[in-house]
């Protein structure tokens, strides 16, 4: 494609008026929203004329019009459009009501009309998903966790029985070990929990024996147990994990027992060490050391404090997770009697200050989205129901449209989209402004009707793992790649800029791999 051509065609795309074919093509129902006003229709060569209108012989000079001059103005100027057109784009930029506006204060509203659109956009594109696949796993009891590790790239799997598996970013199975070496023990032993500890590189693994391990992803042993947590009241069955991204010494550790109890430990100099480590302690840095909960309680390490309480009053804790925007840890319960529990904490960062939901019939799962200020609940009498933490009474919205017990929810935050994933094996994706139902996916998941779910959605890369008892599906995203704007078919080979006509001018290969072309 010669410099020339390109020059044309980005000059002819800026011709003036609201009908150009460029402008129109392809756009779904959906992507016409709001391309019928005014400030929509601009093109880019329309705008350079409007600026050229602002600009001030003096340098410095600020051009303001009025209501009139504008409307005036700017018919002459773009030469398409009525004077009722641009006296109501007036009145939008003109929000202050000042009776005049400048160039600065007609572009920040473009711009975030713009930014606006993008957003509905987002909200309204529903996923293309790749065929179901069953990753070839090697656990032969239930999964009890999924988890991507972004220091090393690498996703990690751990089943109750114990083992451990290391997937590749590309999920192929490189290894698989037992997390424990003592093998007389793994017949006794379960694996309940698994959390990252992505700021110290390590990862915290919870057992039915009542302990925490803490395993070091640097050790030159692999996996090597650097801390074991002993002396729990009660058996954790879930855990949750957070450090600050501004301060990497400040993180919480959360977790729930089968007792009801919800328990925390707020790490203060996480980077330099979790635990105190004991005058009397061997100096083999490789070497186990053992930390009784009854010390934590004590207050004996000073780099690490307790947040409890037992406001579940005996009912299981499926789910716990510390939320710093809210500055609380919520927590869940199949009851129906404080079903979802905010444990805020005081100023002191030392006390809990708890409110709490109940939910008919109780839930399975809960998920948070900070930006939209909402808890979503899973809930065991069907419906998805949509909370603001501050509001306890009843939900801001009800989802409606699951045929059986709803087992887990999870945001898509980026497009504030919510999963959601019931009991007969329906997967549900659901628009939460409008909170209808978006899409509806039923793929031929295995045909057992009792099993334990995992529901982990990767947003970052695409993927949702659903796992069923020892077996892990994975549905992908599709590239959304072919709904990108292209200015080219083929690759840019060349981009140049043209100061007279303030333009770029760009090439692309044409050669279709001819080197004599």
């Amino acid at each position: 494609m010669s410099c020339q051509k390109a020059a044309l065609e980005l000059n002819t795309g800026s011709q003036p008026g609201p009908k150009s074919p460029e402008r129109t093509e392809g756009v779904t129902e959906c992507e016409d929203y709001g391309t019928g006003l005014l400030e929509n229709q601009l093109s880019v060569g329309d705008l350079v004329k409007i600026q050229k209108a602002f600009e001030s012989p003096e340098p410095g000079e600020i051009i303001c019009m009025s209501r009139e001059d504008f409307m005036q103005k700017m018919t002459e100027i773009v030469g398409w459009g009525t004077k009722e057109e641009y006296g109501q784009l007036f009145d939008k930029v003109d929000v202050a009501q000042d009776g005049f506006i400048n160039w600065d204060k007609l572009t920040s509203f473009i711009l975030l009309e713009l930014y606006e659109q993008d957003e509905r956009a987002k909200t309204t594109v529903v996923p293309q998903w790749k065929d179901l696949e069953f990753l070839p796993v090697k656990h032969k009891d239930i999964i009890q966790k999924v988890i991507f590790l972004k220091s090393s790239s690498h996703y990690l799997t751990i089943s109750k029985e114990g083992l451990l598996a290391i997937w590749g970013e590309n999920l192929k199975l490189q290894e698989t070990f037992p997390i424990t070496s003592d093998a007389t023990k793994l017949k006794h032993l379960w694996v309940t929990s698994l959390v990252s500890l992505e700021n110290v590189n390590k990862i915290a693994v919870a057992f039915t024996s009542k302990e925490i391990c803490f395993y070091d992803l640097l050790s030159k042993e692999e996996f090597a147990c650097q801390y074991k947590l002993q002396g729990l009241k009660g058996t954790p069955i879930c855990m949750d994990y957070w450090y600050d991204p501004l301060d990497a010494n400040e993180s919480i550790l959360s977790f729930g027992h089968i007792t009801g109890k919800v328990q925390a430990i707020a790490f203060t100099a996480a980077l330099i060490s979790l635990f105190d480590r004991p005058a009397s302690a061997c100096e083999d840095g490789e070497a186990t050391m053992t930390i009784n909960w009854a010390e934590l309680l004590s207050g004996c390490h000073k780099c690490c404090h307790i947040l409890e309480h037992k406001l579940h009053h005996g009912d299981w804790v499926r789910q716990v997770t510390y939320n710093a925007s809210l500055d609380a840890i919520i927590s869940s319960t199949t009851s129906n009697t404080n079903t979802v529990v905010l444990a805020w904490r005081e100023k002191s960062k030392k006390h809990l200050n708890m409110t709490s939901f109940n939910i008919a019939q109780g839930i399975h799962a809960f998920d948070y989205h900070s930006q939209l200020n909402l808890i979503a609940t899973a809930g065991i009498n069907n419906k998805v129901c949509l909370w603001n933490p501050y509001v306890v009474s009843k939900p801001v919205g009800v989802l409606w449209g699951h045929s059986a017990s709803v087992i887990a929810v999870q945001f898509f935050v980026e497009r504030k989209q919510l999963f959601s994933f019931s009991k007969d094996k329906v997967l549900r994706l659901w628009d939460i402004q409008h909170q209808l139902s978006i899409q509806r996916i039923a793929c031929s998941f295995p045909k057992s009707q009792e099993f334990r779910c995992l529901f982990h959605f990767d947003e970052a890369h695409g993927r949702l793992f659903i796992s069923f008892n020892n077996q892990l599906a994975l549905l992908a995203m599709k590239s959304e790649a072919s709904k990108r704007v292209k200015s080219h078919e083929k690759a840019v080979t060349c981009v140049l800029y043209n100061s007279m006509l303030k333009q770029p001018i760009q090439c692309e290969d044409n050669t279709n791999g001819d080197p004599d072309d």
